[in-house]
């Protein structure tokens, strides 16, 4: 049954991990434009393709220090438009949790990482990414970056929500056949020894 039960939790941790990895991993990427210096925005003028589709949209925002990884969140907004129409307008919420990327144990900013979605289809030309701050900012900020990637997969919302439960019956049952099997080797411990025979008491 333990090892019953440790499929369960890897399949969940498999599972849980694939939306993360498919928003960060899958396609290539186009580029990494900064638009955030000496505390203003900056608009980035993006060329794209149709052959980009679908364009996955990831904010990066690296704060100064430590302590704002513990305020909880910082949200910012994006407004993406191609030929003046309106084709991604997102807010953004970056957590404390899970543990943010970090460039190096001895620097002490922090980058969060959020996705404001995809582009899909997209038409050949000139996109116009704008960000902005939110209704609540409680970070210091140093610096916004905008990341697409190209040919970036999707994956279900629901995956997470499935690989969590999985996870979670995955370790309660590996606590439950770790106890049962205590409770045997107990029990084998405190057996009285047999009356006859080689060990027996006569």
């Amino acid at each position: 049954m333990r090892v019953l039960f440790l499929l369960v939790l890897l399949a969940g941790a498999a599972l849980g991990l694939w939306p993360w990895a498919v928003q960060n991993f899958s396609g290539s990427e186009i580029g990494t434009w900064s638009v955030y210096r000496d505390g203003r925005f900056l608009a980035a003028e993006v060329g794209l393709s149709a052959s980009d589709a679908p364009v996955r949209v990831l904010v990066d925002l690296t704060m100064w220090r430590p302590h704002a990884t513990q305020s909880g969140m910082a949200l910012l907004a994006i407004t993406g438009t191609y030929n003046d129409r309106v084709i991604l307008d997102e807010g953004l919420t970056f957590r404390a949790n899970p543990t943010p990327r970090q460039k190096s144990p001895q620097i002490t900013e922090r980058i969060f990482r959020d996705d404001a979605g995809l582009i899909d289809p997209v038409q050949p030309g000139n996109y116009r990414f704008v960000l902005r701050l939110g209704d609540k900012v409680d970070a210091d900020i140093k610096a916004v970056d905008l990341v697409l990637r190209r040919e970036s997969g999707s994956a279900d919302p629901r995956m997470l929500q499935a690989g969590l439960s999985l996870m979670g019956i995955g370790f309660i049952g590996l606590i439950v056949a770790f106890r049962r099997s205590g409770k045997r080797d107990e029990k084998k411990n405190s057996a009285p020894p047999p009356r006859w025979g080689r060990d027996g008491g006569s």
